[in-house]
């Protein structure tokens, strides 16, 4: 009898192990399939993952009520804005004078089978620029074969080559526009050299974190992130004749976009896209804590990102849009914009000079620059 009752407990249990494991299998295969064909309760999880990501994790504006926006501005007339640019440019360089007197290190015609075949390109040229320590910036100038006059700067951000903007780059040269594409510093094909540092020894710099360890007096490593871009105008404005600039980036680039138009009134119109946000937005969403360019005290000090926004829009025909991804799964997700949007626009209005705005992508659920984003921004271009 106990013999008995022992074989049904062992047939009972292994019922329910069976039927638990079916369960779950089951329960997984229905889950794959309201994830791919948008089966029910699809719309209902969506819809909540939206809330609670962007509304709760994400640049959260309810975090940041007691932030007093239009007090930490201050730009209140051109003079600050003419002063604030010098403050920067001597801290980069070392000398109060932008430097539109330099020029690339090397300069080349070059074939590169990853851009083979794409529409309207006539040549490709390399920049190159060799910058402290080893340190160098490799340039592509796309050059349409039927240009209207106007060159897009593109700026890749931190997850590699400007290769990764290929779809972007095709995109400006299928409307006749030239493409200047760089990638960051120690990224992409750019180098990732070895330095002696005194007290220190020898460091391979392969992050921007590891850049300020260069910092001294005499040097500033934030240059490694606009001194290409400036040295690569320079040059183009000497040997080409666009009528105007626009520059472009993605995230990290984003973040250069905002950075170098604030520096240089050469670019008429900047569409930073996922790669930048105020200070007390970066810091109330760990999601959007940055590298080393992003949150350099010093830097922020002296311009921060409200001072930087105003810069980068001020002047006759200038304006910089804002992009942002509403359900982006890296980071600048969300509506922390809002926060600041109005106060930018009413300083800018009160300067007399300069536009700024701000899309929000709504569809868009990647770290990227969507197809209805470049579509925005064209039409922006256009106007």
């Amino acid at each position: 009898m106990m013999l008995f009752d022992t074989n049904l407990m062992i047939k009972q249990k292994t019922m329910l192990i069976g039927l638990f494991a079916l369960v779950i299998i089951s329960s997984f295969f229905y889950g794959l399939s309201v994830g791919i064909y948008k089966i029910p309760p699809y719309l209902l999880l969506n819809n909540a993952y939206d809330v609670f990501d962007t509304k709760n994790l994400h640049n959260n504006e309810s975090l940041h009520i007691d932030v007093d926006v239009d007090s930490l501005i201050r730009i209140n007339n051109e003079d600050d804005i003419k002063q604030m640019r010098i403050n920067v440019i001597k801290y980069i360089w070392k000398q109060e004078s932008f430097p539109y007197d330099k020029f690339p290190s090397s300069v080349q015609e070059i074939d590169d089978e990853r851009y083979s075949g794409m529409y309207n390109l006539g040549k490709i040229e390399k920049i190159t620029t060799n910058m402290e320590y080893g340190v160098d910036s490799n340039a592509y100038l796309f050059l349409a074969t039927k240009n209207n006059n106007k060159l897009v700067i593109y700026h890749q951000g931190h997850d590699g080559d400007f290769i990764l903007g290929k779809n972007t780059i095709q995109f400006f040269l299928n409307n006749d526009y030239s493409i200047l594409a760089f990638s960051m510093p120690l990224v992409g094909m750019n180098s990732q050299p070895i330095v002696d540092l005194p007290n220190m020894g020898k460091l391979k710099l392969t992050t921007h974190d590891n850049l300020k360890f260069l910092e001294s007096d005499q040097f500033a490593p934030i240059k490694y992130f606009v001194e290409p871009i400036a040295y690569s105008l320079n040059y183009i404005d000497m040997n080409y004749d666009f009528d105007t600039y626009y520059m472009i980036g993605i995230s990290g680039g984003g973040w250069t976009t905002s950075f170098y138009s604030s520096l240089d009134p050469r670019i008429e119109k900047n569409y930073p896209v996922a790669g930048t946000s105020p200070l007390y937005l970066q810091f109330g969403d760990p999601h959007n804590m940055g590298d080393y360019e992003q949150t350099l005290p010093h830097l922020y000090n002296m311009q921060n990102y409200l001072d930087q926004y105003i810069m980068a829009s001020y002047g006759n025909g200038r304006e910089q849009l804002q992009i942002f991804n509403k359900n982006d799964p890296c980071c600048f997700s969300g509506t922390g914009y809002i926060t600041y949007e109005d106060e930018i626009k009413e300083r800018l209005s009160k300067l007399g000079s300069g536009n700024f705005s701000v899309f929000l992508d709504e569809n868009n659920k990647y770290h990227s620059i969507s197809n209805k984003s470049l579509e925005v921004i064209l039409q922006n271009m256009q106007n």
